[in-house]
């Protein structure tokens, strides 16, 4: 049964500086509203938001350690040194390497390899056998992104063999940096740089618009790495804020007109080459992709000595020939098939087993526990099972004799303190607030579980344990017209720290034509109208929500919470409202 949600109005803007921001900027109420609730009140502030420049970028030599880092590429390159660009096998990790190999491989550098960790054997991070790799391929330079913080000890093994590091990364550091050449994170104590929620990407793109500063390298040049940043971006989930704005606006821009040819094939996989492509479309359709190729274990000959499932993707993703491109970009799209399949598989599994099981529903966290599932897929197991059960979630299987697997919350909860009180347990863990990797030997797991639940019973609100839906403002239908939607696009891109705007209209039902529509019948479509203002009808369709067909279907009333979107039909463009929750009216 689907959970009921808790419907809040956010706090509204102070009325005087909703005045005066409406009237300096020609908008209506409810949308200098929003600005307001976004922080932006005064013109000069919503100018800003609303046209973001490239030049307000912040200065990458204000990051620690950017002066270090950018002298010793320079001298890699004087010299001719072996260089290898490493990265993680997410989407943040492998776009990463993208962009600096391309940007090294654009300044004529030939000395140059990059390295992607294979998630089975490896796992997460830099791992030493990648050094003794970089080691017999004579490397003297490793450039690792998005990863690397905590990797103390693989620093100190690479100096003892002569290879020296440079560490871009956006995670939060351990008691002590590595003793890299330099390392490049904005959430070190010690380091200023203005905006520190860039993602791994993001910080990569730093340490290029450094280098190119340096050497005075025209700015067009590196903007066209950009298409890799937005996708990196949306797909690691940080806010949409200030600078991570700035480069997801031109990024998206990069994207939808000129896109890097390996983009290029995924886009038109996604069929997402006819229309303007958004944030959402990332997240939801391009980045899956990336990462499925992570996922998978690779097949490869006994010639290829290092192929990775996340090598492939940077294949793909440095690739200049078209039809090679189309070519990688099928094999990936192959392995999402795949992972899809995979994944379903493991869902019901895991439901199966918390169904039958009276224990493990009564608790308010979930931590499941399968050696035979796949280690790649836990993590997007644990994102579904929290669909259903709404509680912080931990989905664990065995891979190269540990137990290690995924952590996903719910808003407002600290995930990330509840592994962490469990710490003396497990080998090692990583991650944030709302998502982290652990591993742990399997003796452990049991009272890992114990304690794990024990720490979530005592600290979560339980409040946080139903569905909350944040609702900017309250709306007519007869607001909703071609100006106000014109208005509303300006808002994007739309990610954390600047959600797309959800508005709740009272007291609406459906024009009579509610049909329930998808493979299974599992999504609601019709046309709302509003019982004040019958004339005014607006297509709607609520995704997940069967349920409420019969009452909809036979004219009742009802409150509706929902975005305001777009809606591409062959060549056609039309709004529409991608309704969040319906609640039923007596």
């Amino acid at each position: 049964m689907p959970i009921d949600k808790r419907w809040v109005i956010k706090p509204q803007g102070d009325p005087q500086k909703v005045e005066l921001l409406a009237a300096s900027m020609g908008l209506p109420k409810v949308l200098a509203n929003l600005l307001v609730q976004r922080g932006i009140e005064t013109s000069s502030e919503a100018e800003g938001f609303f046209n973001p420049k490239l030049s307000d970028l912040h200065d990458p030599f204000l990051m620690k350690d950017m002066e270090k880092a950018v002298r010793r590429v320079d001298e890699a390159i004087g010299k001719g040194e072996k260089i290898m660009v490493y990265g993680d096998y997410d989407v943040d990790g492998t776009t990463a390497v993208a962009l600096v190999y391309t940007f090294l491989r654009q300044l004529g550098h030939k000395n140059l390899l990059f390295y992607i960790p294979d998630r089975y054997t490896e796992g997460y991070g830099i791992s030493f056998s990648s050094i003794d790799y970089a080691e017999n391929k004579g490397v003297g330079l490793v450039i690792a992104l998005d990863c690397g913080i905590k990797a103390n000890e693989k620093v100190d093994y690479a100096k003892q063999k002569g290879i020296d590091f440079i560490i871009c990364d956006h995670h939060l550091p351990g008691d002590e940096i590595p003793k890299a050449v330099a390392v490049l994170d904005p959430k070190r104590d010690d380091c200023h740089y203005p905006f520190d929620e860039l993602s791994g990407c993001g910080v990569g793109f730093k340490l290029v618009q450094g280098y190119a500063q340096y050497r005075h390298i025209e700015f067009k040049e590196i903007e066209k790495l950009l298409d890799l940043v937005v996708v990196s971006t949306a797909a690691d989930i940080v806010p949409l804020v200030r600078e991570n704005r700035i480069l997801a606006y031109y990024g998206l821009k990069r994207l939808n007109e000129n896109p890097r040819k390996g983009l290029r094939s995924i886009i038109k996989i996604c069929n997402l080459d006819k229309h303007q492509i958004t944030i959402d479309d990332i997240v939801f359709k391009i980045g899956p992709r990336i990462n499925a190729a992570g996922r998978m274990v690779m097949e490869h000959s006994e010639d290829e000595e290092h192929v990775s499932g996340g090598h492939r993707v940077v294949d793909l993703l440095i690739e200049r020939d078209e039809h090679a491109a189309e070519k990688f970009g099928n094999d990936i799209d192959d392995h999402n098939k795949e992972r899809k399949t995979i994944d379903r598989k493991i869902t019901q599994e895991a439901h199966d087993i918390i169904e039958s099981n009276p224990e493990m529903k009564r608790h308010k966290s979930t931590v499941i526990y399968n050696p035979k599932w796949m280690k790649g897929i836990v993590g997007i197991v644990a994102s579904r099972l929290i669909e259903t059960y709404y509680r912080p979630t931990v989905v664990l299987t065995m891979s190269n004799g540990f137990a290690t697997g995924s952590a996903r919350s719910v808003p407002g909860f600290d995930l990330y303190k509840a592994v962490e009180s469990c710490s003396d347990l497990l080998e090692n863990f990583g991650g944030h607030m709302y998502a982290a990797g652990l591993t742990m030997k399997p003796e452990n797991v049991e009272e890992f579980t114990r304690r794990f639940h024990a720490y979530v019973e005592e600290h979560i609100d339980p409040s946080l344990l139903i569905p909350q839906v944040d609702i900017d403002s309250e709306l007519l239908f007869s607001d909703i017209t071609p100006s106000f939607r014109n208005l509303l696009t300006r808002f994007q891109p739309f990610g954390p720290g600047n959600t797309a705007p959800v508005f709740v209209t009272r007291g609406v039902s459906s024009k009579g034509d509610a049909r329930l529509v998808g493979n299974e019948m599992e999504h609601l479509r019709m046309d709302l109208i509003q019982r004040q203002k019958p004339n005014t009808s607006i297509a709607s369709i609520a995704f997940q929500q069967p349920e409420h067909y019969e009452w909809i279907r036979n004219g009742r009333p009802i409150d509706v919470c929902y975005n305001i979107v777009e809606n591409h039909y062959r060549g056609t463009v039309t709004p529409q409202l991608r309704i969040k929750d319906i609640k039923t009216l007596k």
